[in-house]
């Protein structure tokens, strides 16, 4: 069994694979570098196989998204640790090494993220990870680092190692047998947040994520589907929605959830007066795919019943509204946000 697999998930990537392949390749410490393929129409498998014969490859038969398509992958591969990777980032060198010293230094630790960084301004904090992540109390994911479209500078003012709430799918060290015992990701979620319920599934069942400065790899971000795109605001607020409704605390699911239809409401509404009829209609069909969801989401919250259990609240579930501060307050980093007494991971 390797010590580390790094798995790169693509679809239609060829030319992602093409300028950032060589740079993993250099940089993987001997490690294996895996490619899972989600049913590419380009060419990208020949492409793989003519340029790149080193890489071992994977054929999924069909496009099962980021979710469906890293779990069965992972299944086809053994290693203590996995190292999932989108084709869009550029690492540096010993950017491994941290990340997995830090993994073998607390067994409580099921995934790590490092420092991710904006590929075209490498100064700039990108926005899928940045310094950390978290969330507030309505499901809305922030990072340090990066609060909405606000992206901050890198002047080394998150270089320390913290607990955060959730670690960027982007690039993200997860350990492997706590992965599956946790059933991997949901599949119904397709992309997008799933990095986030499954994280927030592993602190419910007792485990740590975190964040380590001392690695550092710079992302393009939006390579599959790029952040403008009515099917990415569909996929968000439909899995936001399916998150909360599965992983909240007894007593919180109404209130949040009636919370959210009223904000979700007026960000359709905000989308429309600015012109983007097109996500305020995919913030629409979003609910109604919850809705229709709420069975097979009631089993699985039902399932997820003992993982809930005396695990209430997280220290990095931030207790105000993310939208109240930053769109009304005017809190544009995450250093400005009001501060919660006596913890210090927010």
């Amino acid at each position: 069994m390797d010590d580390v697999a790094i798995v790169i998930l693509n679809y239609n990537g060829k030319t992602f694979l093409e300028q950032f392949l060589p740079s993993v390749l250099a940089n993987a410490e001997g490690f294996p570098v895996y490619v899972a393929d989600n049913n590419s129409t380009d060419d990208s498998l020949a492409f793989l196989q003519k340029r790149f014969s080193s890489v071992r490859l994977i054929h999924l038969p069909i496009n099962l998204g980021y979710a469906g398509g890293y779990n069965a992958a992972l299944k086809q591969i053994e290693a203590r640790f996995y190292l999932l990777l989108n084709s869009d980032v550029e690492v540096s060198p010993n950017w491994l090494t941290p990340l997995l010293a830090l993994m073998k230094s607390n067994s409580r630790i099921a995934a790590c993220q490092p420092k991710l960084r904006d590929f075209k301004n490498p100064r700039l904090f990108e926005y899928a990870g940045a310094a950390g992540g978290y969330i507030d109390y309505l499901g809305y994911p922030f990072c340090r680092g990066r609060l909405f479209d606000t992206g901050e500078d890198d002047r080394h003012q998150y270089d320390d190692a913290r607990e955060i709430f959730w670690a960027t799918g982007a690039c993200m060290l997860v350990r492997s047998d706590v992965f599956h015992r946790l059933d991997g990701f949901d599949p119904r979620f397709f992309a997008h947040m799933e990095e986030i319920d499954w994280c927030w599934r592993a602190k419910n069942a007792g485990y740590q994520i975190w964040y380590c400065p001392d690695s550092v790899v710079f992302h393009v971000g939006g390579g599959t589907l790029h952040k403008s795109n009515p099917h990415k605001t569909f996929l968000n607020y439909r899995n936001s929605l399916a998150m909360l409704y599965k992983n909240l605390p007894e007593g919180h699911v109404f209130l949040n959830l009636m919370i959210r239809l009223v904000l979700d409401g007026l960000s359709g509404l905000r989308f429309l007066a600015s012109g983007h009829w097109r996500d305020t209609l995919a913030i629409l069909k979003a609910h109604f795919t919850f809705y229709s969801w709420l069975p097979y989401l009631r089993k699985q919250r039902n399932a997820l019943a003992d993982l809930r259990k005396n695990r209430i609240t997280h220290r990095e579930i931030y207790p105000h509204s993310i939208i109240w501060q930053y769109f009304v307050k005017g809190k544009k980093t995450f250093g400005e946000l009001p501060k919660v007494e006596n913890n210090p991971n927010l």
